[in-house]
């Protein structure tokens, strides 16, 4: 007799067999019956004593010293979790505001990367600009969860300034972008930028609407991965249903949802699968897709 597993279950068995320890938990958090605490305990093991966090946590870096990036990738894990009250967020925005260049955010990389193994996106100036990816990000996250550190205020005004200054559709610049203006306080001159950057998006060609491109492109439900995405509203619900489908076709025959950019060895491609599935069987479960 022939079993018959559901998409959940498949993942969960490629969770179990290929995942971090940290997507691991994080997996049984949000699908099965794990605790946030374990998850918690996991991501500890990637700070460091500076506050900042490293180690690999964003995976295509292998480098132990602390970066922007990881700091991100570590509120987006307590974001997920609702834990921005634990104390290594303040340790963390301590780090961060030691790592401030004089524009007032943190930037893109710090020149510790070039040491170690890394994609070549992350090869860092000596003196490395303040950017808005990450810095944009961070400060959305610590202002939807009501984080209070010296270090935000001085970043928000960088992330202001910044966003006034661009005119980009650069998916990952303006993700960041957007994490931080679906939170900021100041609601007018928010929505003033917001309506900026969907007359950007709107533009035909700038989004990918074919749901079987290939490549390292961004689909609707990268720009919008829940209902309440600020980008949601860009789409029509054929389109979303549509691409919805198409990500629930691309679980893989061992339970993984694929990458699509080269890393630096399967070991790396299997740590980014893990945290890609997670973030697909997110998506399909916020649109109450039937996984």
């Amino acid at each position: 007799m022939t079993l018959i597993t559901t998409p959940l279950q498949q993942a969960q068995d490629f969770m179990l067999t290929n995942g971090r320890l940290l997507e691991r938990q994080l997996f049984s958090y949000l699908f099965g019956d794990g605790t946030r605490e374990l998850v918690l305990q996991a991501l500890r093991a990637y700070q460091n004593a500076d506050g900042g966090f490293g180690n690999a946590l964003e995976p295509d870096k292998r480098c132990p010293d602390s970066q922007p990036q990881d700091v991100e990738f570590a509120l987006h894990v307590l974001d997920v979790l609702g834990s921005l009250d634990d104390p290594l967020v303040q340790r963390a925005c301590d780090y961060l505001d030691s790592i401030t260049t004089p524009e007032g955010g943190v930037p893109f990389a710090l020149p510790s990367v070039n040491a170690y193994p890394h994609a070549p996106w992350w090869t860092s100036d000596e003196n490395p600009p303040a950017s808005l990816n990450p810095t944009a990000a961070i400060v959305g996250l610590l202002l939807k969860h009501r984080v209070r550190h010296p270090w935000i205020e001085r970043a928000a005004q960088f992330c202001w300034q910044a966003i006034a200054a661009i005119d980009t559709t650069e998916f990952h610049t303006l993700m960041p972008v957007l994490q931080f203006l679906e939170h900021a306080p100041e609601r007018e001159r928010a929505n003033h930028e917001l309506r900026r950057v969907a007359a950007r998006l709107s533009q035909p060609g700038v989004i990918e609407l074919d749901p079987q491109a290939s490549g390292y492109v961004q689909k609707p439900l990268n720009w919008a991965p829940t209902p309440d995405s600020f980008c949601r509203r860009l789409f029509t619900d054929e389109t979303i249903a549509t691409h919805l489908d198409a990500l629930a076709r691309r679980q893989q025959a061992d339970g993984g949802w694929p990458i699509s950019w080269d890393t630096l060895s399967p070991a790396v491609a299997y740590e980014w699968r893990g945290r890609v599935t997670i973030e697909a069987l997110s998506t399909l479960r916020a649109y109450q897709y039937n996984i």
